[in-house]
Parts: structure tokens; C-alpha cells; sequence
């Protein structure tokens, strides 16, 4: 069995006096506004770059395969090492990144080569600062304000939609280089919070480098295929993000086929992120008051629900009600789910389970515009939203139908759900899910 030191209560009710959780919270808002506003700008200045539609594109998925491709060993580093000094190394590169990437725009010296390198280099360095992180939160909040924390955190993750792409539009308006120097000026505040975190983000031994990496890794998916909630969370979270996301641009393709305004089409994004904030400022007293297995499962209804009304809609004003009602009961089925799941997995298998978890939306981010692209040419908008609706219908059915998923509970009883792992010869991971 491996001992592992749980989260000390701050010794207050209230996350807002948790000083790390704070730090760490302010830290990776900083870093995913600044990450947004690169994102929303390196089209543009590749495009700038290359003259070429195809070059940007191909730019753009450089960026993709580097965070596809750390991902995982980022998992493993982020058990097996010191998660602050992770995090204080990761926000020193991606300064270093994103201020030459200023420099060399703003002097006009700047390759279409080196661009994508240093993309490249910044979506590797996403891949470990985000379960790194996670991992860290996991290991100064307590069990029980779990579901408080992931709500928090898909706040974050909805004002930061909100803010990057209008922030950098304004910036790159001023000049191109702008965002990077934004985008570096985001690591600046994530590496100062991160300096003043005085608590440990994991045990002194970490994951003790008693296995090789390579083992480490194969531990984590052994972890991840032993315990029931975590295996079907994984796979149906896949195909909630699939159809989301597909649902998503299928909708922005067909209004650009139709000449809408392209104000008119970010409106909808816009919608959907308030949407999203409004949910996950209503989670926390949602996940408190219901056990979070049935709650996920009410929430999901009207998302697929919603998926098949607009699938027989044509009016741009119902895609934007629609999109309401399928965005805003989506964080609390995050925070109650992954709030368990993180109370659930042993703090040396954290950031390894985090790893694997964000393959269900990262590695769908390149299949959704494609299948999307796919299905709008050949069967038109209304099958292709019916589609992608029958894969959110799926996924509540999937999880309705999951005895693990039913059974959890509120946040006062997650901490006993403790899985052990490694399990004994003559043991199954103590799991609530058996």
C-alpha cells in the first residue's frame, strides 16, 4: 500500500482564505488569459507571416501536436518531481517563449519556422503546467471543498474565454507583436504566485523514482483502467467533448456559409462562456445539496436534449437560447465528477490521472472541426447536429447506466472513497465503485 499525505484543512470553511489555493488559482487564470490571447492572434500573424491560408493551418497544428505529444509524459515528470519548482520552470520557459517570440515579430525578423517552434515548445509547456497544477490544488484543498475548487475552476476557464479573445483582438490592433508580449506577461504572474506558495504541492518523495518512467506511465493507465468511475468518465467525456465541440463548428460553419456577421457568429461564443461562468458560479451550492453521480447525470438531459432542438432549428436567434441550455448545467457536472475523481485518486497518481483525463477533450480538439467539415459537406446541418446530439445522448445514457457514477455522493463522503494503489497481491483497489 502507498501511504499518501492528504490535503490539511486550511482551517476555514470558506476556499477564499485557502492562501495556496488562491495563489495557484490567480497564477493559471493569468496563464490561460494569456494563452488565450496568443491563440486568438497566432492565426492572424502566421497568416502575416506565410500569405498562405494553408501555412497558418498548418502552423496551428504544429501547435496541437505539441500538446498532444507531452501530454502524457508531463503526468509522469509532474508525480515523480517537485510540483512548485515544475510549475516555476515551466512559467520560466514559457516567458522566455512567448518574449522572444515579441522581440522577434516587433523587429520584423520573425520565420514562419520559427514560429512554429516556439508554438511547439509553448503547447509542451501548457501540457505540463496544467496537470501539474491540478495535482497541486488537489493537495491543498480538502475532500470535501472539492467540488467548490473544480467549480472555481471552470469559472476561471469560462472568464478567461471571455476575456482572451476581445483582449486580443484590442492588442493585436495596437501592434502584432502585442499578444506574445501579453502571453509572456501571463508566465510573469503565474511564476511570482507560484514563488509565494510556501505550502509542499506533493509529497517530499514524489513518486520516490522507484519505477522507471516508462513503468510510471504504465502505472497510471493500470490506475486509470482499475478504477470503474475513472475508466468510464475518461470515455464518456470523450464523446461529451466530441459532440460539443462538433456541435460547436458545425454551427459557426454553416453561419459563415450563410454570410452571417462574423460579429453575429462570436456572439455565440460569447453566450455560450457567460453561460458557462453563470454555471459554475450556481455548482458549488448545486454539488453541496445533491449526491454528484445523480446531479451529472440530471445536468446532462437538457445538453442532449438541446443538441437535437437545434438540429431542427434554422433561426440564429434558437441557436443562441439553445446554446444557453447546453452550456449552463455543464459545470456542475465537471466540478461534482472530476471533484470526486481527484478526492478518489492517491496524491502520487495525480497528475498521471489528470494527464490521461485531458487526452478526452485534447486529443478530440483536431477530430471535431474535421468530422464536422465532413459531415456538414456531405449530409448537411441538420443530420450533422443530429449527429454529434445522439453522442451526447449516448453519454448520458452511458453514465445513467454506470452503477460508479450513480453512487457518488456528496463531498462529506468522497474522502472515504480513498482508492489504495497500489492494491495488494491479494487486493482490488479499494474502490466505491466495485
Amino acid at each position: 500500500m502507498t501511504e499518501t499525505t492528504t490535503a490539511e484543512s486550511p482551517g476555514a470553511a470558506s476556499l477564499w482564505r485557502n492562501a495556496p489555493y488562491l495563489l495557484l488559482m490567480t497564477g493559471k487564470t493569468g496563464q490561460l488569459v494569456g494563452n488565450g490571447v496568443a491563440v486568438f492572434a497566432v492565426p492572424l500573424i502566421a497568416f502575416g507571416i506565410t500569405g498562405s491560408v494553408f501555412w497558418s493551418g498548418a502552423i496551428g497544428a504544429v501547435s496541437e501536436a505539441g500538446l498532444l505529444l507531452a501530454t502524457l509524459p508531463a503526468g509522469v515528470v509532474a508525480d515523480r518531481v517537485d510540483r512548485r519548482r515544475l510549475l516555476l520552470v515551466c512559467s520560466v520557459i514559457g516567458l522566455a517563449v512567448w518574449l522572444g517570440l515579441w522581440l522577434a515579430d516587433a523587429a520584423g525578423v520573425l520565420t514562419a519556422g520559427e514560429l512554429a517552434v516556439a508554438l511547439l515548445v509553448a503547447s509542451a509547456v501548457s501540457a505540463f503546467y496544467g496537470p501539474t497544477e491540478a495535482a497541486g490544488i488537489r493537495y491543498v484543498v480538502p475532500s470535501e471543498q472539492l467540488g467548490s475548487a473544480m467549480a472555481a475552476m471552470q469559472g476561471r476557464g469560462a472568464v478567461a474565454s471571455l476575456v482572451a479573445g476581445p483582449l486580443g483582438g484590442l492588442l493585436y490592433g495596437f501592434s502584432r507583436a502585442l499578444p506574445f508580449l501579453a502571453s509572456a506577461l501571463s508566465y510573469v504572474l503565474a511564476g511570482a504566485t507560484t514563488v509565494f506558495v510556501r505550502r509542499p504541492l506533493n509529497d517530499a518523495h514524489g513518486d520516490g523514482h522507484e519505477t522507471g518512467a516508462v513503468a510510471a506511465l504504465v502505472d497510471g493507465f493500470r490506475f486509470v483502467w482499475a478504477v470503474p468511475i475513472v475508466r468510464t468518465g475518461i470515455g464518456v467525456f470523450t464523446m461529451l467533448n466530441l459532440g460539443f465541440g462538433g456541435m460547436v463548428v458545425a454551427i459557426n460553419l454553416h453561419l459563415v456559409a450563410l454570410h452571417t456577421a462574423p460579429l453575429l457568429i462570436a456572439l455565440i461564443d460569447v453566450v455560450s462562456g457567460a453561460s458557462m461562468l453563470l454555471g459554475a458560479i450556481v455548482s458549488p451550492s448545486l454539488v453541496k445539496r445533491f449526491p454528484s453521480g445523480p446531479l451529472a447525470i440530471v445536468c446532462l438531459v437538457p445538453s442532449a436534449l438541446g443538441g437535437f432542438a437545434l438540429a431542427i432549428s434554422t433561426d440564429y436567434l434558437d441557436y443562441v437560447l439553445l446554446m444557453v441550455v447546453m452550456t449552463v448545467f455543464i459545470p456542475p457536472v465537471n466540478a461534482g465528477l472530476l471533484g470526486y475523481v481527484s478526492a478518489i485518486t492517491p496524491q502520487n497518481m495525480q497528475a498521471r490521472m489528470n494527464s490521461v483525463l485531458s487526452l478526452s477533450w485534447t486529443a478530440v480538439a483536431p477530430v471535431a472541426p474535421l468530422l464536422g467539415g465532413i459531415l456538414l459537406s456531405t449530409a448537411g446541418v441538420h443530420w450533422t447536429l443530429a449527429v454529434f446530439a445522439g453522442m451526447l445522448m449516448v453519454g448520458v445514457i452511458a453514465f445513467a447506466a454506470n452503477r460508479a457514477v450513480r453512487r457518488v455522493g456528496l463531498p462529506t463522503t468522497w474522502a472515504a472513497d480513498l482508492v489504495v494503489w497500489p492494491p495488494t497481491a491479494a487486493q482490488e483497489p479499494a474502490s466505491p465503485t466495485e
